[in-house]
């Protein structure tokens, strides 16, 4: 039987290297780079993510916020007194991820920041505190403790804080796709609220927030969401009783111990903006979830409790505020020692309409 050999090309000649110099001389010169020299950072096996998983400890963040309170006005030219949290491996830029936006931001006594609007879509989720009003498009919407509030693009809005104590929440935009994908306008507003009233419910709340029920003046599907406010006692609610069921041995749950929740625009059934996603997941006392790995980037607040979560095969230990991001394709999983609350925003929008995207928990392709 014979057996085929395969020859070791020759090496190249003196000539013929100096032609590759020259070609590859020329490529740079007419603006080109070959495939070959690039495929492994072009095309790797599996997402090779720049950003890196990061925790930010709430007791670190909320000094520095109250510093800069003290130090830094807000008003028009700044416009929001907002210090975004810079991934670690995105190169000094304030993006939590490559196509997400997270900050702290502090309103002091009796402070307004102007109204403008942009392109980007904005939320705010608030961990503690309460006073600040929010005003979208002329709607004023109250701001506490658990509430989750939309800005979707291109909406007018403005905060003032009416008590005289500070207060300070996290915002969530999509300024790093935006930005990347050169679509971004900005336009600024009223140097006041165009509505300084403090009602409890907004006028979007009180036409939409009815279980079940849809205003037949509003019949006509929207991009984002027309819910200013998503109220921490309607999400409690939910959650509580999933986990009722559970014990009741009913399949309401997403797995064992673990409920959670989307919020979601009512006119679509679909997700509030159409590249954010926002969730909130409660954790059982000893729940551990399942180690998975998904395309596209997500950020956590912990809401309440303590526990753990492990990145990447790096544990650290999490109480009420703090922050962390999950890259694409980056391991992760959760463990609760108590109850444990979390806030959750991610850009799978984005991945699930331009169909990247992938989960993979425990080994197993989704």
């Amino acid at each position: 039987m014979s057996v085929a050999v395969t020859m070791a090309p020759a090496a190249p000649t003196a000539e013929e290297e100096a032609q590759l110099a020259r070609l590859y001389a020329d490529f740079e010169r007419h603006h080109l780079m070959p495939l070959w020299t690039q495929t492994n950072d072009l095309m790797p096996l599996t997402p090779k993510p720049k950003a890196v998983p990061h925790v930010w400890a709430w007791k670190d963040l909320y000094p520095l916020a109250q510093r800069s309170g003290e130090l830094v006005p807000v008003g028009r030219g700044g416009e929001r007194r907002a210090i975004g949290l810079a991934n670690p491996g995105l190169g000094g830029h304030a993006y939590v991820s490559p196509t997400l936006w997270a900050a702290i931001q502090y309103l002091g006594p009796r402070e307004t920041a102007p109204e403008h609007r942009h392109s980007q879509n904005a939320f705010r989720f608030v961990v503690e505190g309460e006073g600040v009003w929010t005003v979208v498009n002329g709607d004023p919407v109250r701001m506490s403790r658990g509430d989750f509030l939309l800005t979707p693009g291109w909406n007018f809005h403005g905060h003032h804080n009416v008590t005289d104590h500070p207060m300070a929440w996290i915002d969530g935009l999509d300024i790093p796709f935006a930005q990347q994908m050169d679509v971004g306008f900005f336009e600024f507003g009223s140097e006041r609220v165009t509505d300084a009233a403090t009602p409890a419910f907004s006028r979007g709340e009180r036409l939409w927030c009815h279980p079940g029920l849809r205003p037949l003046s509003g019949l006509r599907d929207t991009v984002s969401s027309p819910i200013g406010a998503y109220r921490w006692e309607v999400t409690d609610r939910a959650l509580t009783e999933q986990l009722l069921l559970e014990e009741e041995g009913q399949p309401a749950t997403v797995a064992p111990g673990h409920a959670a929740v989307r919020y979601v625009n009512p006119t679509t059934g679909g997700d509030v903006m159409p590249t954010i996603r926002a969730e909130f997941h409660r954790l059982r006392p000893g729940t551990v979830t399942q180690t998975r790995r998904e395309v596209g980037s997500s950020v956590f607040q912990v809401f309440e409790g303590r526990g753990v979560v492990t990145l990447d095969g790096g544990e650290t230990s999490l109480e009420t505020g703090d922050l962390f991001v999950v890259p694409s394709w980056c391991a992760w999983s959760l463990a609760a020692e108590g109850s444990f609350d979390l806030f959750r925003f991610s850009d799978a929008p984005i991945m699930e309409r331009l169909s990247f995207a992938r989960t993979q928990v425990e080994g197993g392709d989704r």
